[in-house]
């Protein structure tokens, strides 16, 4: 009885720990993290910049765009922050967009955060509903579209970006 018991246990535990091992593995895998939805379009919508001025994601069709989606509530948002700004810095004049997607309930926070800690990567607050592709279940995520509105990456989970791989699937 008690073997049977031990089994059982072991099973549930395993089981009920399944969503953290693979968030785990999918955020140890750096650059390769996760790949789904990838060969979807820039979808449209209506975004708030820190100066009040509206505009639309698909405004930046032309241009390879690095959308992130983050709360200043969120540690692993914040962590890779830093790593975010410098990819920032070495692309911002290479025809690449960054958007920084607050998902706090009050923008004023996230503006908050970001100037404290030093950031200069453009947020902006969604006006509407996220669309379907960009309703993620994870914070942080990242989705990086290709000049043709093209989703060609989609990370889940804190990552490092501040690398060569990175720098070059938004310059060439």
């Amino acid at each position: 009885m008690k073997p049977i018991y031990f089994v059982s246990l072991l099973v549930i535990s395993v089981y009920s720990c399944g969503g953290s091992i693979n968030n785990t593995t999918a955020v140890n895998k750096g650059i390769e993290a996760i790949f789904s939805g990838t060969g979807n379009n820039l979808p449209g919508l209506s975004l708030k910049d820190v100066n009040g001025n509206t505009l639309n994601l698909t405004d930046f069709k032309g241009k390879k765009v690095f959308v992130n989606m983050w709360a200043s509530w969120c540690p692993p948002c914040r962590a890779e922050m830093p790593s975010i700004q410098k990819l920032y810095e070495k692309t911002k004049d290479k025809n690449v967009q960054f958007v920084m997607i607050a998902l706090d309930d009050n923008f004023s926070k996230s503006i908050s955060f970001m100037k404290s800690a030093g950031l200069s990567i453009p947020a902006f607050y969604p006006n509407a509903q996220l669309p379907a592709l960009l309703n993620v279940e994870a914070i942080p995520s990242t989705f990086i579209f290709n000049k043709n509105g093209t989703l060609i990456k989609h990370i889940e989970g804190g990552d490092h970006y501040d690398t060569e791989a990175y720098v070059k699937l938004l310059t060439q």
